[in-house]
This record gives structure tokens, C-alpha cells and sequence, in this order.
């Protein structure tokens, strides 16, 4: 079995946990504070290499880079890339400067922006703020995750709720588009969305395997078998448990490894970061 994590944290014991991954991490997950662990390099690659994780996808911050998830990347960049957040879309222009040149220096798999979280989740996908990224995004050949869903924390979910895309597909169709941490309650609404958009994809991060929904599990077997990504959004879930709980899954022959692997590498991989920058 052969996997891409497609979004993992390696420095989340760098900095002090805002007050809403506190909320998520006791009243969603009901973990406890290894949640909240940095990753060494050596402790991570063991976990890959034992769960068959090819590659990962470390996520970091536009204004804050991680120092740790930089370093990753520099000493194994055939094992890690990574997904940018941390974008001040009320501030186009610098940010988007910003974003042309960290994809141009480094590695970058995709950028990511929660609508939740910036602006008091006032700003849906559907609001012109977010065009001048999508424009920038199908100029850098650069995948864009979007989350999805009514999120953890006690912030505005309406936001997030998948239909905000369909005016985005429409009027961006070259625009590479994932809906990052699975679409809980609008499954459906999700899933009939990439039925009508074939640029458009789902990434199960932050859901355990065994709780996706019985229509997500027959999309994936059936219509969307190249539309769903495995991600664990580790230290969040363990990558050992959501890749055991993938495999127990009860998929058709084939569709376990497009789900783990192979629908990551055509979305985020093919053609590689540094093939996007160079025209190929």
C-alpha cells in the first residue's frame, strides 16, 4: 500500500495554540495535548516510511513561514512539499507578490485558505475578494484548497458551505480547486458539485476514514473514483490511523490506491512544482 498525506503539521509545538485549536482539540477531537506536538524530522520519516507514505504535504504560512517544515522540505524534497495558507486576501497586491515568489523559491503542492477563519467568516469563496487569487492561481498552474464544511471552532460556518463554489467553477474553469477537511453536513451538495465540475476535488483531511459518510464511499467506488484525496491533517489524526482505516474500507479493486495515492499525484504532482514554474 502506497500513500500521499496531503496535509500534515510538523510545528504546531512551535507557537502558542490560538484559543479556537484549543475548542477544536477538546470538544471536537477530545484529544490530548500530543495533539499540539512539533514533529521531529527522524520521527517522521520513520512514521512514513512504517504506514508506506511516500510523500507529504506540510503546511506553513505565506507572512510566517515554518522554519521546521522548511528544513524538511530543503533535506528531502523527493518525500515533502509544501501547502501555503496564512494569505491576507484584503491586501491583494503584496500578497500575491508574496505568493508568486515563495512558489517560484520553493516547492509548493497547492495554497490553502480557510473562509472561516480570516475576515470574521464573513467573506464566502463566491465574494470578488477571492478573484484576484483564483486569476493568480490559474496563472501559477497552482492548486488551490478551499475548507469546507461547518468548521470545528466556534467560528461563522455559513462560509463554507460548498455551493459558494459553484459560482467559483463557473467562472474559473482552469482553476485546479480541492474543498480541504471533507464538506460535514453538505456531503451531497459537495458531491454533486463535482459531478458538474471536472476541475473540482474533495480531500478527506481531518476525517477519520471510518466515519467518511455511506455517499461519499459510494462516490468514491463509483462516479468519483478520481476525485477524493487521503489526507490525515496529522498531528490532528494520526497518519498509522487513517491509513489502517482507509485500507478497512470496503472499495473496489483499484480504488483504494487512487484514493491514497494516486488521485494526489496527478492533482497536486503532475506536473511537478517546479515543472509548473518552468512552463512544462
Amino acid at each position: 500500500m502506497r500513500a500521499i498525506d496531503c496535509l500534515v503539521n510538523v510545528d504546531m509545538g512551535d507557537r502558542e495554540p490560538p484559543d479556537w485549536m484549543v475548542r477544536v482539540k477538546e470538544d471536537t477531537f477530545r484529544a490530548d495535548d500530543s495533539m499540539f506536538r512539533s514533529r521531529e524530522l527522524t520521527e517522521l520519516l520513520e512514521e512514513m516510511d512504517r504506514e508506506g507514505v511516500e510523500r507529504a504535504i506540510l503546511l506553513t504560512r505565506l507572512s510566517e513561514p515554518s522554519p521546521r517544515a522548511l528544513s524538511f522540505v530543503e533535506k528531502h524534497p523527493e518525500r515533502f512539499a509544501l501547502g501555503v495558507g496564512g494569505l491576507d486576501l484584503l491586501r491583494p497586491v503584496p500578497t500575491l507578490r508574496e505568493l508568486g515568489a515563495f512558489v517560484r523559491d520553493l516547492p509548493t503542492a497547492y495554497a490553502i485558505i480557510g473562509p472561516s477563519f480570516w475576515g470574521d467568516g464573513l467573506y464566502p469563496p463566491s465574494d470578488a475578494v477571492y478573484y484576484p487569487l483564483y486569476a493568480k492561481c490559474c496563472e501559477l498552474d497552482l492548486p488551490l484548497c478551499l475548507n469546507t464544511g461547518i468548521p470545528g471552532p466556534p467560528l461563522p460556518g455559513e462560509a463554507q458551505h460548498p455551493m459558494h463554489l459553484d459560482r467559483v467553477c463557473i467562472r474559473f474553469p482552469e482553476l485546479r480547486l480541492c474543498m480541504a477537511h471533507g464538506a460535514d453536513p453538505w456531503w451531497e451538495t459537495a458531491i454533486r458539485l463535482m459531478l458538474k465540475y471536472a476541475n473540482l476535488r474533495l480531500m478527506t483531511s481531518a476525517w477519520s476514514p471510518r466515519r467518511l459518510p455511506d455517499a461519499l464511499i459510494h462516490f468514491l467506488n463509483t462516479r468519483g473514483q478520481e476525485r477524493i484525496l487521503f489526507a490525515s491533517d496529522s498531528p490532528v489524526l494520526s497518519m498509522g490511523r487513517c491509513a489502517s482505516e482507509a485500507a478497512d474500507l470496503d472499495l473496489r479493486p483499484g480504488v483504494l490506491d487512487r484514493y491514497l495515492y494516486s488521485n494526489a499525484e496527478s492533482f497536486f504532482f503532475t506536473p511537478s512544482p517546479a515543472e509548473r514554474l518552468a512552463g512544462g
